[in-house]
C-alpha cells in the first residue's frame, strides 16, 4: 500500500460511486461540515448513494478551483499559482480517501461495480488537471523564477515537488503523446479494479471443509476457528479452512495430513490462475504493454526506470545491488534450514520428496527440536487486547502519548476507536482499528487516513487514521490469540499510525514521503515487538494472567534467527519478480508464470522448495497498489529501521527518550518536507549503515569496514556475509 502501508496505496485513489446519484442529494453528508465527534466521517449516514454526487461535485469544484488560478491576469507567484493549487480539489480528496479505504476494508458486489464506473472517471479528471497546458505555464513560470522569490523552505520543497509532478505526469509531451497517455491511465485504472476484484473473488471462494477424523495436529484454538467459521456456513459438525492467513498457515504448521497442506497451498499458489473468469495473466500482460508504454512516453526506458528515478534509491541498478547482495547468502542460508527439515521428513517419508506445503510444517519441528520452543506455547500470551495494549505503552514509554476509548460514528461493527492525546493531553487525532478477516475485506493488513493532517485557517486539523488487519479471530471459548507474525504486524501497521498522528505539515503537497522510505516507521517499531522489558509489558497469559516467563523470552531470544532464510529468500524473491517484470523495455506477449520460472528458478537458482512471497497473478502491491517497481521499499527502508534502532542500542536505554523525541520531530513530524536520506542525516548525523540489517538477518559476519547506503543510490559495498545463521 505506497505511500501508507504494506498494502493500501491503490485504495487511496479508489472512490465509490451510485448509480442513483441524484437522489437524496439534499440529505448527503458531504455536501454539509460533519457535527460528529473529533472530525471523524460521519459512518451512520453514509451510503451508496452520496458517493456518486460527492465525487461529481469534488471534480467540479476542482475544475472551478483550477480554473481561477489559469485565468488569473496577476503574474504568476508562489501564492496565486503553487498554494492556490496545493489548496484546491480538498473535497473530492477527501470523498476519495473515505472511499478508497471502504473499499478495502468493506467492499460488496455493488461497491465493485461501482469501482469500475468511477475509476476511469477519477483517472481523466487527474489527468486533465495534470495535463492543462495553461495550469502547467503558471507553474513552470513560478519554477523558472525560484532563485529569485526569496522562498522559506517548506515553500521551496513544495514549489519544486509540484513541477516535478507536473513533468511526471506528462506536462511536457506534446498533444498528440498527452491524448496516448490520458488512454493510458483509463486503461490501468480499470485493469487495477478487475485485478484486485479477482483476488478477492478467489479468496473467497475457496474453503476446504474437513471432518473432525482430518484435524491431527491441529490445536483446539484452530480446531475452535474452524468448526465456528463451518457453522457460520450453515455446515455445523464440519471444520471450514480458507486461504485467509489466520486459517491458512495454522493448517499448513500443524495438519499431519500431508495431501491436505498439498490441497490448500496449491490452491493458494494459484489463485488468479486458473484459466477461468478470475484469471489475471491477461491483465498482467496488459499492465506491461500499457506501463512500458508509459514509461517510453515519458522518457524512460522501462516503467521501473520511471518509478525509481523518483525514489530514494535512484537507479534500479543501486535497487538490483542492494537486493543481490542479499539474495544469494539468504538462498544458501535457506538451503542449510532445508537440509535440516530434510532429515525429519525422510523419517516420515522415506521416498518421498520435500516439497513447498512441507516448509511450515517441518520449520516448527526443527524449532520444536533446536529450541524446545512450539508457537502453541506462546499464543495464550499474546492475546490481542495485551499486544494493543503493549503498543499503547510503548508508544507512550517513548512518545508520552496516550489513548482513550470513544464513541463515534463506526463503518463497521467490528471496528473500535481511540482518541489519541499528545504528552500535553492536547489532542493528536483519532485512531480507528478493525482486525479480524470478513467477506469484502482484502487480504493482508494495512494503515491509512480518513482524514489527513492539514491546516486550515492557520490550525493543525488532526487526522483520523486507521489500522486494517486479518488476524485470528476470538471464539467461544477464547479470545483472540495472535501468532508471533500477527503480533509483529500490529506493531508495524501501529508505527504507520503513529507516522500519519504525529505529522506537522503546512502544506499538502508536503504529505508524502519517498515510497522506499515510508516503511521506516513501521519496521522502526517491530524491533521491540519481543524486547524482554516490553514483553513483561504485554505478554500476559489470558486465563492465569501469568507474565511470560524468562525461560520462554529466552527461548524466543535464541530463536530470533529462525527460518530467517527462508523469510528473507521469499522476501528477495518477491521484489526482483517485481523488478524483473517492470524493467522490460519492450514489450512482447508473454505467459507471466513462464517468466517468473525463467527470472527466479533459471537465473536465480530459487529452489522449488521456497515460492516467492507473492506470485504474479495475485502480487496486488505490484499490480492493484503503489509498489509496482517498489517491492523493494520494505528491504531499502530496513536498511534505515535497523540503524535507527542501532542509535536506541548505543545509548543503553531503548526507550530514551531523546533519541525518540528527535525522531518524531526530525523524521515523523515532517511528511515530505525534506527528501527522506536528508532528513535521515540530521536526525542519526551520518548515512544509514547495513550492518545492523545484515546482522538481524543472520547474515553478517564481523568485522569489516562497510558503507553505507549513502546520499547517491549506491548501496553499501564492501560486507561479508554468512551462509547459514548460527544459534
Amino acid at each position: 500500500m505506497k505511500r501508507i502501508t504494506a498494502f493500501l496505496t491503490l485504495f487511496l485513489v479508489m472512490a465509490l460511486a451510485s448509480c442513483k446519484s441524484d437522489k437524496n442529494v439534499g440529505e448527503n453528508p458531504f455536501f454539509a461540515e460533519w457535527n460528529t465527534p473529533y472530525g471523524v466521517p460521519p459512518f451512520d449516514r453514509m451510503t451508496p448513494a452520496h458517493f456518486l454526487p460527492a465525487l461529481e461535485r469534488g471534480m467540479s469544484l476542482h475544475d472551478a478551483e483550477i480554473d481561477a488560478i489559469t485565468s488569473d491576469n496577476d503574474a504568476p507567484t508562489f501564492e496565486n499559482v503553487i498554494l492556490a493549487y496545493d489548496d484546491s480539489g480538498q473535497m473530492l480528496a477527501q470523498t476519495e480517501l473515505i472511499f478508497g479505504m471502504l473499499c478495502a476494508a468493506e467492499n460488496t458486489a455493488e461497491m465493485q461495480a461501482l469501482q469500475e464506473q468511477v475509476m476511469p472517471m477519477l483517472a481523466a479528471h487527474a489527468d486533465k488537471i495534470l495535463l492543462n497546458e495553461k495550469l502547467f505555464e503558471r507553474v513552470k513560470a513560478v519554477y523558472d523564477r525560484r532563485a529569485a522569490l526569496e522562498l522559506d523552505a517548506d515553500q521551496s520543497r513544495l514549489l519544486e515537488k509540484t513541477y516535478r509532478g507536473f513533468v511526471r505526469a506528462g506536462a511536457l509531451l506534446d498533444a498528440e503523446q498527452k491524448a496516448r497517455l490520458k488512454a493510458i491511465n483509463g486503461e490501468l485504472s480499470l485493469a487495477s479494479v478487475k485485478f484486485g476484484q479477482n483476488i478477492l473473488a478467489e479468496n473467497n471462494n475457496y474453503t476446504l471443509m474437513l471432518e473432525s477424523s482430518d484435524l491431527d495436529g491441529i490445536s483446539a484454538n484452530v480446531r475452535d476457528q474452524a468448526r465456528e467459521k463451518a457453522e457460520a456456513m450453515g455446515k455445523k459438525g464440519k471444520y471450514a479452512f480458507t486461504l485467509h492467513k489466520p486459517s491458512l498457515i495454522p493448517f499448513l504448521t500443524y495438519s499431519q495430513k500431508r495431501e491436505l497442506r498439498e490441497e490448500i497451498y496449491k490452491a493458494y499458489l494459484n489463485r488468479c490462475n486458473n484459466g477461468d473468469e478470475y484469471d489475471n495473466k491477461q491483465l498482467i500482460n496488459d499492465f506491461i504493454r500499457l506501463r512500458t508504454e508509459k514509461a517510453h512516453l515519458l522518457g524512460y526506458p522501462s516503467y521501473a526506470d520511471y518509478v525509481v528515478d523518483d525514489e530514494m534509491a535512484g537507479t534500479t541498478d543501486a535497487v538490483y545491488k542492494l537486493l543481490n547482495e542479499i539474495w544469494t547468502p539468504a538462498l544458501e542460508s535457506a538451503k542449510g534450514e532445508l537440509a535440516e527439515m530434510e532429515e525429519l521428513f525422510k523419517k516420515d517419508h522415506p521416498d518421498g520428496e520435500f516439497a513447498s506445503w512441507d516448509w511450515w510444517y517441518y520449520a516448527e519441528k526443527v524449532r520444536k527440536q533446536k529450541y524446545q520452543l512450539e508457537e502453541e506455547q506462546l499464543r495464550p500470551y499474546f492475546s490481542l487486547e495485551n499486544v494493543q495494549s503493549g503498543i499503547f505503552f510503548l508508544a507512550n514509554r517513548l512518545y508520552g502519548i496516550t489513548f482513550r476509548p470513544i464513541v463515534v460514528p463506526l463503518y463497521h461493527p467490528d471496528a473500535i476507536a481511540y482518541e489519541v492525546l499528545d504528552a500535553d493531553e492536547s489532542h493528536l487525532g483519532v485512531l480507528y482499528f478493525d482486525y479480524f478477516p470478513r467477506d469484502g475485506k482484502s487480504q493482508g493488513a494495512w494503515c491509512g487516513n480518513y482524514v489527513e493532517q492539514t491546516y486550515k485557517d492557520g490550525r493543525r486539523v488532526a487526522p483520523v487514521v486507521s489500522i486494517v488487519c486479518n488476524f485470528t479471530r476470538p471464539t467461544s471459548s477464547a479470545p483472540a490469540l495472535l501468532t508471533l507474525d500477527e503480533t509483529e504486524t500490529l506493531f508495524h501497521e501501529f508505527g504507520h499510525a503513529l507516522h500519519f498522528l504525529f505529522h506537522d505539515v503546512k502544506y499538502r503537497g508536503l504529505t508524502e514521503v519517498e515510497g522506499d522510505f515510508v516503511e521506516l516507521p513501521s519496521q522502526l517499531m517491530e524491533n521491540w515487538a519481543f524486547d524482554p522489558e516490553v514483553l513483561k509489558q504485554y505478554a500476559v497469559h489470558y486465563r492465569s494472567n501469568e507474565v511470560i516467563p524468562a525461560y520462554l523470552v529466552e527461548k524466543l531470544r535464541r530463536s530470533e534467527l529462525f527460518n530467517q532464510g527462508f523469510m528473507t529468500t521469499e522476501l528477495i524473491a518477491a521484489a526482483l519478480s517485481d523488478m524483473d517484470i517492470h524493467s522490460i523495455s519492450e514489450y512482447e506477449p508473454f505467459d507471466p508464470m513462464e517468466f517468473e520460472r525463467k527470472a527466479l528458478t533459471e537465473k536465480r537458482g530459487l529452489i522449488p522448495q521456497i515460492e516467492p512471497r507473492y506470485r504474479y497473478p495475485y502480487f496486488s502491491h505490484i499490480f492493484d497498489g503503489g509498489y509496482s517497481a517498489g517491492y523493494y521499499f520494505y528491504t531499502w527502508a530496513e536498511v534505515l529501521d535497523k540503524d535507527v534502532f542501532e542509535a536506541f542500542r548505543e545509548s543503553g536505554d531503548l526507550f530514551n527518550k531523546r533519541i525518540a523525541d528527535d525522531f518524531r520531530r526530525k523524521i515523523l513530524a515532517r511528511g515530505g518536507s525534506e527528501d527522506g536520506m536528508a532528513m535521515y542525516r540530521d536526525f542519526r548525523g551520518k548515512d544509514p549503515d547495513k550492518r545492523a540489517m545484515l546482522r538481524s538477518r543472520g547474515l553478517w559476519n564481523e568485522p569489516e569496514p562497510v558503507d553505507s547506503l549513502a546520499g547517491s543510490p549506491e548501496p553499501a559495498e564492501g560486507f561479508r556475509v554468512k551462509a547459514v545463521p548460527e544459534n
